[in-house]
């Protein structure tokens, strides 16, 4: 199985809703995704995808999320916008942009710090 992966940033801000604690309050994040491709076999160049194409589809994902509040974004107006739910969020977005091209996604990493990470994948 081959794998490749792509890491970018955004910046945002959110509440966490419910949760007990600091996460109540308006808090903001330098948040690192990393997004994963993979796939039995190769193309007929000898690559799964090039890296600017997954680049690309993310940053179009991520500029809707980059220097935002969250908790205004509709996809957020409901749920907490936590590291899992961002993860499942440019997951399905970047999933279709990549769909068109029969690359399936593998997943989704968000790291809101250094030492905190969550991920979605089918």
């Amino acid at each position: 199985m081959y794998e490749v992966t792509i890491r970018r940033s955004f910046s945002a801000a959110h509440i966490l809703r419910e949760i007990g604690g600091k996460c109540e309050e308006l808090h903001g994040h330098n948040f690192f995704v990393e997004v994963s491709t993979a796939a039995e076999s190769l193309n007929e160049e000898g690559l799964l995808i090039d890296f600017r194409l997954l680049k690309r589809w993310t940053d179009e994902v991520l500029d809707e999320l980059d220097h935002k509040y969250l908790n205004e974004l509709k996809y957020f107006k409901k749920i907490n916008p936590s590291s899992e739910q961002i993860a499942r969020f440019l997951f399905d977005r970047i999933a279709a942009k990549a769909g068109p091209a029969n690359l399936p996604l593998s997943r989704v990493t968000v790291w809101e710090s250094e030492n905190a990470r969550a991920s979605y994948s089918l």
